[in-house]
């Protein structure tokens, strides 16, 4: 008995030997296997790659094995012309706090050729919190450069121009100009007057700008949504943004905005919370808040991650570009109403509704998702003051209609217009020489509309893509 119980020790005693020496083996093989990249060993990669690479750049990524292999996922998911505009695109941040930090190192991350990071602020110890990157031997620091610095080591043939001042009209020309212009602006400021300055400029010199509202107090991440500016009544921040920007600049609309409509979950820290002594000793510059946000870390990772993806996916272009879940929301009736309207435009032009090959859930999807509650000829989307005000849209005014009068009234056939642009549409398909079945009629209408025509069809294919593969 004594003499089986010790041969059975005996066994498990090898045979974990045995498993230990076999992990010690692969491990020590994988640990070895040379990049597939670079014939580097793995450890020496950044380093060596550094070192004997120092006049690669990002734009070289399809010739270069390590920055080939570095950007697979990306090349992968927008294919190598998506990637190459990418690598060739120059973005400007500006404000590298908790959001313009994470927002920075995701667009270096997935290879923007060249980034411009701007900021006046240091790293402290209290922004450790949400910072993307910085480490406690960084505060003090200015941001830029603490971005610069480990951007360097993540991406050595990044382009990287780290600006240590905060943006200003006065220096307009220096930030957003020079002799290569900006593919995209992201405003991730905190500061109402500044960022209402930075997106006006990006306007009126035609810049691309994705400006993104506060991230302070709130934690839910499914209630992060891209707006107008127009839209915006649901973020303090935001909402100041689109009162000023149409009082000072007559800007209406036409700014793409990342907001949460959740509502803050707490306030301004008190100044009783804070120390004594006179509150304008905490302000850095003047006219900026005394007072501080509360911040839960991940939402301003989260403000930054969207809108670096935002971007990214807008300079890839084609079918990549981001419009996001509407903030719209609309009832029952107006599902079913538009449905109806569409039904009785049907039978008056055709004598049957039995070509409408959509229900109450493909109306659904066109109504709010794809034209989001606006005509196809409202080309910027924008809600008109004193009208609705972001969460609500009036629908009685629009119709569904074919937009190929030759096929059924199905999902990638149906364009939203008022009933006048609708009765407009129709006619031209039932005029002389407008092809009676819709041929000669978008024809003609490409021949002298072609921005517009442009417009919905590449509408019209995504909802292709989206309900029928």
């Amino acid at each position: 008995m004594e003499a089986s119980l010790r041969d059975r020790a005996l066994c498990l005693v090898a045979g974990a030997a045995l498993g230990s020496a076999a992990t010690y083996l692969s491990y020590s093989l994988v640990t070895r296997r040379p990049s597939a990249a670079a014939g580097l060993p793995t450890a020496a990669l950044g380093s060596a790659s550094a070192a004997a690479r120092a006049t690669a750049t990002v734009a070289d990524f399809l010739k270069d094995d390590v920055l080939k292999e570095q950007f697979t996922r990306n090349v992968q998911f927008f294919g190598e012309d998506g990637q190459s505009r990418i690598a060739s695109a120059f973005v400007v941040v500006v404000g590298l706090g908790g959001v313009g930090s994470h927002a920075a190192h995701l667009l270096m991350r997935s290879g923007v050729g060249k980034l411009r990071l701007i900021d006046f602020d240091q790293v402290t110890l209290s922004s450790l919190n949400r910072h993307a990157v910085a480490t406690r031997e960084d505060v003090g620091t200015p941001k830029a450069t603490c971005l610069e610095k480990h951007f360097k080591q993540i991406l050595p043939e990044a382009d990287l121009e780290a600006v240590v001042e905060m943006y200003t009209a006065e220096r307009e020309e220096e930030l957003l100009g020079g002799p290569v212009r900006p593919d995209y602006v992201i405003d991730a400021i905190d500061n109402i007057d500044t960022k209402v300055a930075l997106v006006a400029a990006c306007h009126r010199r035609g810049l691309p700008v994705l400006s993104v509202a506060g991230a302070g107090a709130k934690a839910d991440p499914t209630r992060l949504k891209f707006v107008d500016v127009s839209e915006s009544s649901v973020d303090p921040l935001a909402r100041a943004l689109r009162q000023k920007l149409r009082k000072q600049y007559d800007i209406p609309g036409g700014i793409p905005v990342l907001l949460s409509t959740e509502k803050p979950r707490c306030k301004l820290v008190s100044m009783t919370d804070m120390e004594a002594g006179n509150p304008l000793d905490y302000q850095i510059v003047p006219n900026f808040r005394v007072r501080t946000i509360p911040v839960l870390g991940t939402t301003p990772a989260l403000f930054g991650m969207a809108a670096a993806g935002y971007v990214l996916c807008a300079l890839a272009g084609g079918s990549h570009a981001i419009e996001g879940e509407p903030i719209i929301r609309l009832n029952c009736v107006q599902y079913e109403r538009a449905l109806e309207r569409l039904r009785e435009r049907e039978r008056s032009r055709y004598g049957s509704d039995d070509g409408v090959a959509v229900d109450l859930d493909d109306i659904t999807f066109l109504l709010r998702e794809v034209w989001r509650g606006f005509s196809a000829r409202a080309a910027d989307r924008v809600v008109a003051p004193g009208g609705d005000k972001g969460l609500m849209r009036a629908t009685a005014h629009l119709t569904f209609t074919r937009w190929d009068a030759s096929r059924p009234a199905m999902a990638d056939n149906l364009v939203l217009l008022t009933a006048a642009e609708a009765d407009a549409h129709d006619e031209l398909a039932a005029a002389p020489g407008g092809g009676g079945g819709g041929g000669g009629a978008l024809a003609a209408l490409r021949a002298t509309e072609p921005d517009f025509v442009a417009r919905v069809e590449a509408t019209l294919d995504r909802v292709r893509r989206e309900l029928f593969y």
